[in-house]
């Protein structure tokens, strides 16, 4: 899919955003979503995603972009000192050729650990969800 094209409100993040689908999630308020990554790629991979109906970044409004990326920060921050990593992968995708697997703008914040190797995107397989909650209690603690 290029960059050019319409916005399909049956993404996975649409329906989370609806309360269609499930979601482990880390923080909300008007404006935004932040859940843990069902496919993570490090323990303790969140993802921000901004409520506008918008496919990538160059969508987004510049209210909401800016909004998005207070909030990546804040949980980016929360994530370092819940879980204390030594360092934090902050990543987000516009188009398939990017790497963008769902057309909704969101953002990966991803703890890294020195020595240890990132899992390929969605390729470590789906996360335990009773330890997706836990880690998410501790970051909401965090905030």
């Amino acid at each position: 899919m290029s960059l050019d094209g319409h916005y399909d409100d049956q993404n996975i993040f649409a329906k989370i955003i609806c309360g269609e689908a499930p979601a482990v999630k880390v923080f909300e308020d008007s404006d935004i979503l932040a859940i843990m990554d069902v496919f993570p790629q490090a323990p303790g991979h969140v993802l921000v995603i901004p409520k506008e109906s918008a496919r990538n970044l160059l969508e987004l409004s510049p209210e909401a972009a800016s909004k998005a990326i207070t909030t990546v920060q804040t949980i980016a921050a929360a994530v370092r000192k819940a879980l204390e990593p030594d360092g934090i992968f902050i990543a987000q995708f516009n188009g398939a050729p990017a790497g963008q697997t769902v057309f909704h703008i969101h953002f990966h914040i991803i703890p890294r650990r020195e020595g240890a190797e990132i899992a390929g995107h969605g390729k470590a397989g789906m996360a335990d969800m009773a330890e997706l909650k836990q880690i998410a209690e501790k970051i909401r603690a965090a905030l």
